[in-house]
């Protein structure tokens, strides 16, 4: 278990992820409204040479990214207000892991198949307000988790 007591650990959190991400990878955020998914979102967009705050891509459902604003291509999806699997689809998410990561908020929204592979971080809000962040960790992480 991860303890990120504050915003600015979530974000330092999201810079580490960063500096180990490589195309192909793919990482699940989950966790209740407000636990930190975002925030780790935008600590790795910012790492990765994003300027300016991230939007949070719950409207938009999908943020892309792509160089030269960052250094390498990510797609930030919001899967809260996906209803079917099929659905999925349409964003084109398959394609996006060739030369690029994505980031999923809302994971448990389709089936864990969905993305067998993906590093998954699931965040609690504890009585004290801090964010407690457990992983699975998948062969393809192993060698890069934990993150140092």
């Amino acid at each position: 278990m991860i303890d990120l007591p504050d915003e600015a650990a979530a974000l330092a959190f999201g810079r580490r992820l960063a500096a180990v991400l490589r195309p192909g990878d793919a990482i699940t955020l989950s966790g209740p409204l407000g636990a930190g998914k975002t925030t780790i979102a935008r600590g790795l967009l910012a790492a990765l040479g994003l300027e300016g705050e991230a939007p949070s891509p719950s409207y938009a459902i999908v943020q892309s990214y792509a160089p030269p604003e960052v250094r390498l291509p990510v797609l930030h999806v919001d899967l809260y207000r996906i209803e079917e699997e099929g659905d999925l689809l349409e964003l084109g998410l398959d394609d996006a892991r060739y030369d690029g990561a994505l980031l999923v908020e809302w994971p448990e929204r389709v089936s864990a198949r969905v993305f067998p592979d993906a590093l998954r971080l699931t965040l609690i809000v504890a009585a004290d307000g801090a964010r407690r962040l457990t992983a699975e960790v998948p062969a393809a992480w192993e060698g890069r988790w934990p993150l140092t």
